[in-house]
């Protein structure tokens, strides 16, 4: 009886999994008849994608990427992960070596923040679940595009970026808080060891043990980072392009506007302008081109950035297929991360208005913005302001940790006196 239950089972599982992939049989000729159909909307997607992969991503990220690769590399996460364990498994109930996630992912940007937990997955330096709760609240937005790109590309005002940027962490943050809770009956950990030496030493130690394992010469060990997030990057590349293409399709065949109803159903009961709901439908899939639309839509300029705060949050399918590019050679889940995408944009979007009532006058965010024109991103010189404040902000983080392991040590001593 429980053999009949298992193979019947099995049976269910195999059917479904051959429904799954006749559906994407399916969307993937109805493309190519698309494609064939309408080629100019396609050659337009296509130039479009890659010219916001080239201008846009490939500059901003390579840094980033070639940095965490060495870093990972020459011990300095294994560093971090002992010596931060104190500060990082208290708030966000993740490995100490999380911090050099959140420092990477909230100063580059997508999709980086998933490609690096992907990395310590592989390495034992975390578990599955804690694999799962880092990657959905370390991946951000980069600030130069907040900054850069909305605030002063897009609405010529520079205000705009601090509101867009501080509701897009804080909600992050608060996010990682809540997810402190997610499946904490797990009994996987990876605890670091080598404590009794004390913090900064038991980091270094470790440091060194992986730098005397670590066999490639130095040209190696470089050529191989750069190759690397090369690599990386054309994988993005590809997935930006086509996710281009596939909006350019469904702006032709009217289905973004289809969409943009749908969400009316939910969003006009709440004050929503009917103008904002092709950009929240397009953001649905690429975040850029949901961005410039909310934007340049006839809406007041707090609904503007409020809907752009919920599409940067939720990210795009685009980038959800790149996160899912990063992690698929580990055993880490999708859906955590694409639900806590949607509770992102939620909390974004509250916060938005939050800030919004604080921040602006009344006035100006009830008339709509005005256009910049063409934005510029000014991304060569921002991505390497953008590397310095990353390195900033992991040295501000082992100070806090070396400072509360001070903390700590003064408070048992006065302790051990008093008593």
């Amino acid at each position: 009886m429980v053999r009949l239950d298992k193979l019947t089972r099995s049976q269910t599982s195999s059917r479904r999994r051959d429904l799954v992939r006749l559906f994407w049989t399916a969307c993937v000729l109805v493309f190519v008849f698309s494609m064939i159909s309408c080629p100019q909307v396609v050659f337009q997607g296509a130039l479009t994608g890659l010219k916001t992969w080239w201008n846009i991503v490939f500059p901003a990220l390579l840094p980033f990427f070639i940095a965490s690769e060495l870093l990972m590399s020459f011990g300095v996460v294994h560093f971090m992960g002992v010596l931060l364990e104190p500060v990082m498994r208290p708030l966000f109930n993740v490995p100490g070596a999380g911090s050099f996630v959140m420092a990477i992912g909230y100063t580059s940007g997508y999709p980086i923040g998933s490609m690096v937990t992907a990395r310590l997955r592989a390495e034992g330096l975390c578990s599955r679940v804690e694999a799962e709760r880092l990657m959905s609240f370390t991946n951000n937005s980069s600030p130069l595009f907040m900054l850069g790109a909305v605030a002063v590309g897009m609405f010529n005002n520079p205000a705009t970026g601090v509101i867009i940027a501080g509701a897009h962490y804080l909600s992050n943050l608060v996010l990682g808080f809540i997810l402190r809770f997610y499946a904490r009956s797990e009994r996987e950990r990876f605890p670091n060891r080598c404590l009794r030496k004390g913090l900064l030493r038991s980091a270094l130690h470790r440091m060194l043990q992986v730098q005397r394992q670590e066999n490639r010469p130095l040209g190696k060990i470089m050529g191989d980072a750069v190759r690397n997030a090369v690599t990386n990057l054309l994988n993005i590349g590809g997935f930006i392009i086509l996710f281009a293409v596939i909006i350019q399709l469904l702006f032709h065949v009217g289905f973004i506007n289809t969409l943009a109803g749908v969400l009316g159903i939910f969003l006009l009961p709440l004050g929503f302008s009917p103008e904002i709901l092709p950009a929240l439908g397009s953001g649905f899939f690429e975040m850029t081109i949901g961005s410039r639309l909310a934007s340049e839509a006839a809406a007041p300029l707090l609904q503007q950035l409020v809907a752009i705060g919920m599409i940067l949050a939720w990210s795009g399918l685009s980038v959800h297929a790149q996160a899912a590019s990063m992690i698929a050679e580990t055993d880490i889940r999708m859906l955590p991360f694409v639900i806590s995408r949607l509770a992102h944009a939620c909390l974004a979007g509250i916060f938005t208005y939050l800030f919004c009532r604080w921040r602006l006058p009344a006035g100006e965010l009830a008339a709509p913005a005005l256009a910049a024109g063409e934005w510029q991103y000014p991304v060569y010189a921002g991505s390497f302001k953008m590397l310095l404040i990353f390195f900033i902000s992991l040295a501000a983080f082992i100070l806090f940790a070396l400072l509360l392991n001070l903390a700590r040590s003064i408070f048992s001593s006065f302790l051990k006196i008093r008593i």
